[in-house]
């Protein structure tokens, strides 16, 4: 049986997916997303924390609708997020989706006919904004955790402020120890000093 604390880990694993910012359920009208930014910092910060901590939970809470990544090495280049919808009254045949790329190859697709695009600039904008222009432009709804979500973070905040403690109480220990054995040794060495002048 696996042990408690690496069970533990794996539930709060599942808790930051379930919940927290991201956690929101689009329309049934979205057909696609895409997200472009580039590896560098310079003005990109932003859409890469999205997509670290934000889309991984979008992804969870809409398994459905394919989530396509483009990231560039170009830091000049545009940072975009890309949502498509389907018209009102329209029926899209099978879309052709991109697979996500590391190298620059998975350019935002045309809209098809019957899906209009929404897009978010998101160049210089910290995630939390990009992920409130996404909720309010789509119309995604927010996830609230339940009672039961609530109970098992605040006991995995405990749990982690009594690691704290006890993480700190060791290192207080093995730092005494240490201590301890730098004076052995000291006191060794300077007990052969004195024999060693007799």
């Amino acid at each position: 049986m696996v042990g408690v604390i690496r069970r533990l880990h794996k539930l709060k694993a599942l808790l930051d997916i379930r919940c927290g910012p991201g956690a929101a359920i689009f329309p049934s009208d979205v057909t696609r997303i895409h997200l472009e930014f580039a590896y560098g910092l310079a003005g990109h910060l932003g859409p890469r924390k999205f997509w670290n901590t934000n889309l991984p939970r979008l992804k969870f809470w809409n398994p459905a609708i394919p989530m396509i990544v483009n990231r560039t090495t170009d830091v000049t280049g545009p940072a975009v997020l890309s949502v498509y919808f389907r018209e009102p009254g329209s029926i899209l045949q099978e879309l052709q989706t991109p697979s996500s790329s590391f190298h620059g190859f998975a350019k935002a697709p045309q809209p098809a006919e019957g899906e209009r695009v929404l897009t978010i600039d998101m160049k210089n904008l910290p995630s939390e904004k990009i992920l409130d222009e996404l909720i309010s432009k789509s119309g995604a709804v927010p996830v609230r955790p339940t009672p039961q979500d609530e109970a098992d973070l605040a006991e995995l905040r405990d749990l982690e402020r009594t690691g704290e403690i006890d993480r700190e109480r060791v290192k207080r220990k093995t730092d005494a120890e240490k201590r301890e054995k730098r004076l052995i040794a000291q006191a060794q060495s300077e007990a052969a000093a004195i024999r060693a002048a007799l």
